[in-house]
């Protein structure tokens, strides 16, 4: 009895939670724009419509199966259906698709060939709306917008974050910041991934493409390139390769061909990120404050937490990323040994991420003016290139890494899967903590796509408690039980992008879960193959330290290596005046109502100093004030009186600091 009919054919009802589910499980596959199994049902584009008899036209999506029904999936009622909604779609959207960047790539554009729509039966639109290119990751096109809602749901549910939202009604609907704000004005922290899940243009990686080929074209620069371990099992899906191939011999070759003078890889970084990172570890266990020590190799990660958790920002890891550890030494040493300037030297990455164009921006990554890298391009983009030039990829001989940043080991590689840098930490810290050899590297605890995944190591007798999560929602979940004391770890991994930097905005577009388990199963697959399998067990590492660092963790390794995080704002510029002061001599007061400080009480802090000044009778005499950020807070609440900035002003705490703070100066 628990079955139903689709296009006259008998299925049995099984745990399916929707007909959409169902049916795409006998093998028919119904056109979609905004149903993905890692997000929320929002049932809005109307695609994946079904005809059930006795009901009419449904979507798919939303709605669960039931014994009986006789269903429908390409009736005349439901062809006319969709080439409508289609029709609609495009006459709603800017169609300039040979110049788009995702042209080639576009779900719409598909669906359009697909089924068959020729020709458009409504006008065109009437109104171009500004194009957002403030960030250093994205470029977001509204007018490539089809509201699917995809990018929203992503930025609130998986990322925990919500800078995207609906706005305005009607047929003036739009998806962007809140307050009409750039996303260079909001807490974006250049994940893209809103940009990976988007299935037209409206939000694409910002390409530097042209500035690429610009520096390979210059005589007076020596260019070189860092390629990512995560590339290495993605790019070949660009040209027709299975996802998870290892195609690193191929990727050399053809930047080769490109023209860069010299080609690096990122896992010699990445080895110096595990024994420094390591070492940092080692030192926090003998202060249990200190814990846990959070990675920071992720750029998205870091600056959500600048945002989100400045009170974490001591427990995040000093080290650099492998991609900056790798441009500071270039700059600094490697250039000394080839005889050039800094100056005279262009580094390019070849990244999954689009955060990491974010972070080669950031003022400690800098010297004398300088940046330590240069320009960052993504998978996606180092395809373009390959296309561009008329390589053909997969008749290209394999060429091998240059020296001295070439030889790796696998605990380098296996950076680019979730779990990837605590397994690699783990496997130096064993040695450091017993000084006896390991022989068993693998530790299958931290592996998985699990949002969470959470391990006890033995260490030789010594247990070490490990987290690793990926999403940045997920990472919310996790520091909220931390901050309430249900769990304590001492090592903590954090990824942005779902699955780790294969599953980055720059990769290759693929939401379905498969393809990025296939990547990171090539990733482990090149672990294996590697000659070595422990960082500190890389030769390349010991003559790096031995010519430039000293040794882990010293003065040399620290002013190269390590950094600083910072306390950011999130929505700066704007004040909200309540009141003003006549006197000239006045004093400043301002509160800020940003998130971080609104979530904890902000706002009857602020009422509370209205309270107490309108009581003291001194309204006339401060400029009390709403802000959006303060910049340089620590806790939360954040009250700043003239250019002090005193934080952890809740309710209960503004009768001390209006008395000691406030009042008596006012009064002076």
């Amino acid at each position: 009895m628990n079955t139903l009919s689709v296009d006259h054919q008998t299925v049995a009802i099984k745990n399916e939670k929707s007909l959409l589910e169902l049916i795409r499980n006998m093998g028919i596959e119904l056109p979609t724009f905004c149903y993905n199994s890692e997000l929320s049902i929002y049932g809005a584009c109307r695609m994946c419509v079904v005809e059930i008899e006795g009901r009419g036209i449904v979507a798919s999506c939303s709605t669960p199966p039931a014994p009986g029904m006789k269903i429908f999936t390409n009736s005349p009622r439901v062809q006319r259906v969709r080439k409508t909604v289609l029709e609609l779609l495009l006459a709603n959207h800017d169609r300039e698709c040979t110049t788009c960047e995702k042209s080639g790539h576009c779900k719409l554009q598909e669906l359009a060939e697909r089924f068959g729509v020729r020709k458009i039966r409504y006008g065109e639109r009437d109104l171009k709306l500004p194009l957002d290119t403030s960030g250093k990751s994205l470029v977001r096109d509204p007018n490539k917008c089809i509201l699917c809602g995809d990018c929203v749901r992503m930025c609130w549910e998986v990322q925990g974050i919500g800078v995207l939202n609906f706005s305005n009604r009607g047929s003036k609907v739009q998806v962007g910041p809140a307050f009409n704000k750039n996303l260079a004005e909001v807490d974006c922290v250049n994940c893209g991934q809103c940009s990976a899940i988007c299935p037209t243009g409206a939000i694409v990686v910002k390409s530097e493409i042209d500035a690429a080929w610009t520096a390979l074209h210059d005589p007076t620069k020596l260019v070189v390139v860092q390629v990512a371990p995560a590339v290495r099992v993605a790019l070949g899906e660009e040209f027709g390769l299975p996802a998870g191939e290892i195609v690193t011999g191929k990727v050399v070759a053809a930047l080769k061909k490109l023209g860069f003078d010299k080609v690096f890889d990122t896992c010699v970084s990445a080895d110096l990120t595990v024994l420094e990172e390591t070492h940092e570890l080692v030192e926090r266990l003998e202060n249990p404050a200190d814990l846990p020590l959070f990675t920071s190799c992720c750029p998205a990660w870091v600056k959500y937490a600048e945002h989100n958790e400045p009170e974490f920002l001591k427990h995040l890891s000093t080290c650099r990323s492998p991609q900056q550890m790798f441009g500071s030494l270039v700059k600094k040493y490697w250039a000394k040994e080839m005889g050039k300037k800094p100056e005279d030297i262009f580094t390019v990455s070849i990244m999954p991420c689009t955060a990491k164009k974010f972070e080669i921006t950031r003022p400690e990554f800098t010297t004398d003016g300088i940046p330590d890298v240069d320009l960052v391009l993504t998978t996606q983009e180092l395809a373009r290139m390959i296309r561009e030039s008329g390589l053909l990829f997969h008749q290209l001989e394999a060429a091998s890494f240059d020296t001295p940043f070439g030889f790796t080991s696998g605990a380098g590689v296996i950076f680019g899967a979730s779990g990837g840098v605590a397994e690699a930490a783990l496997r130096a810290a064993y040695e450091m903590i017993s000084g006896k050899v390991l022989e068993q590297v693998n530790f299958e605890e931290v592996r998985g796509f699990q949002g969470l995944k959470e391990a006890a190591v033995n260490l030789d007798g010594n247990e070490i408690k490990v987290a690793v999560v990926h999403g940045l929602g997920n990472a919310k979940k996790l520091i909220g039980k931390i901050k309430t004391g249900k769990s304590f770890y001492h090592f903590v991994e954090v990824m942005a992008c779902p699955g780790g930097c294969i599953g980055g905005a720059g990769q290759p577009v693929a939401v379905e879960k498969a393809v990025k388990e296939a990547r990171a199963k090539g990733i482990y697959h090149a672990d294996i193959l590697s000659q070595l399998r422990k960082s500190q067990d890389n030769p390349i590492i010991a003559k790096l330290y031995e010519k430039w660092l000293e040794q882990p963790n010293s003065h040399e390794a620290h002013a190269t290596m390590h950094t600083k995080y910072i306390t950011r704002g999130r929505i700066t510029g704007e004040d909200i005046q309540l009141l003003t002061s006549k006197h000239q001599q006045k004093l400043d007061v301002a509160v800020c109502v940003g998130t971080c400080c609104y979530l904890k009480g902000s706002y009857d802090t602020l009422q509370e100093l209205m309270r107490r000044a309108d009581q003291a009778g001194i309204g006339d005499q401060i400029n009390l004030h709403a802000t959006f950020c303060l910049e340089g807070c620590s806790q939360s609440p954040s009250v700043r009186i003239n250019e002090e900035i005193v934080g952890g002003v809740s309710p209960e705490q503004v009768d001390s600091v209006f008395t000691s703070k406030i009042l008596n100066r006012s009064q002076r």
